[in-house]
């Protein structure tokens, strides 16, 4: 059996555990939540390195994507370096593939139309793939990067904008602690109504779901949520804020949705190829042979007009 284990900096209530068969071959996966301990999740990789097939990077991105420029976080790369001989992935693979052909497929499907529709995608350089998927699927698409991730009121309305600002913070942005940057640890449970209003501006909310949980207000009626890493208590308060559907572009297991990064490192055991030398048509094929596809809940609406 092929062991995959996501290390994560995000809160250890939320570790899970499956077992399942992928392709014919069974796989233990596994999520490790340090609540925002640093320090311990480089320990954990360097403790299971060599021990494990592969290992997820969750909680925390190793680049900053904009176009064709890649900006490496400090503090991710200091948690790749601890697997000397255990692959690990961070999910940026399959954002740039799974989550491009998770738009498409809603579009062509008739799921949802994107075409004008009012989108907020909270962060686009963490899912850049998605970023283009949504334009070029007609979507209105606001880029919530400056307010999410640096708190700063700025919305950003087109992804040569973001691949601007991009260019400008990248470096910087890049050197501080992700902690300033990303709800870690217990900051993953506490919710914040500060953003309220680019919420009530878009139909779709979609991206990383702790950006979501951390602003998203009471109400949500009507909102078309796109997003993955989300546990059972997740899409109750979805529900019970009155959200219409939740779609995520992981697929299900045992009731969970894991992390791009949990199930990149599920596919490139399966590749048994270097991580640097698996290419983007690599994680298509290996995609078509899987047949993830978006895991749709139609939530119930418990708000009252």
């Amino acid at each position: 059996m092929k062991r995959v284990v996501s290390v994560s900096l995000g809160s250890s209530r939320r570790d899970h555990a499956v077992e399942s068969e992928i392709l014919g071959t069974r796989f233990r996966i596994e999520r490790i939540g340090t609540n925002g301990d640093l320090e311990k999740a480089i320990e954990i990789v360097r403790s299971l390195d060599g021990k494990v097939d592969a290992f997820g990077m969750g909680g925390i991105d190793l680049y900053i994507v904009a176009g064709k420029k890649r900006y490496i976080l400090n503090d991710a790369r200091r948690i790749a370096e601890a697997a000397r001989i255990t692959p690990i992935v961070d999910g940026s693979g399959l954002k740039n593939t799974l989550e491009r052909r998770s738009i498409k497929y809603l579009q062509e499907k008739g799921i949802i139309d994107f075409r004008d529709k009012n989108t907020l995608l909270v962060c686009g350089v963490d899912r850049f793939g998605m970023a283009e998927a949504l334009e070029e699927s007609g979507a209105n698409v606001t880029f919530g990067d400056l307010i999410f991730g640096l708190n700063v009121p700025v919305p950003i309305r087109s992804l040569r904008t973001l691949a601007g600002v991009a260019r400008v913070l990248g470096p910087l942005v890049s050197r501080l602690p992700f902690k300033y940057l990303y709800p870690t640890g217990d900051k993953q449970d506490v919710i914040t109504t500060r953003f309220c209003k680019y919420y009530e501006e878009n139909e779709i909310i979609a991206g990383d779901f702790h950006y979501i949980k951390r602003y998203m207000p009471e109400d949500l009626r009507n909102k078309i949520i796109i997003t993955n890493t989300v546990i059972k208590e997740d899409i109750e308060t979805l529900g019970k804020r009155g959200a219409q559907i939740l779609i995520t572009t992981t697929p299900e297991f045992q009731g969970r949705s894991f992390g791009t990064n949990v199930m990149e490192a599920v596919l490139v055991t399966l590749l048994d190829k270097p991580v640097k030398e698996i290419t983007e048509e690599d994680y298509h094929t290996i995609l078509d042979q899987v047949g993830f596809l978006p895991r749709i809940i139609y939530l119930p609406k418990v708000l009252t007009a």
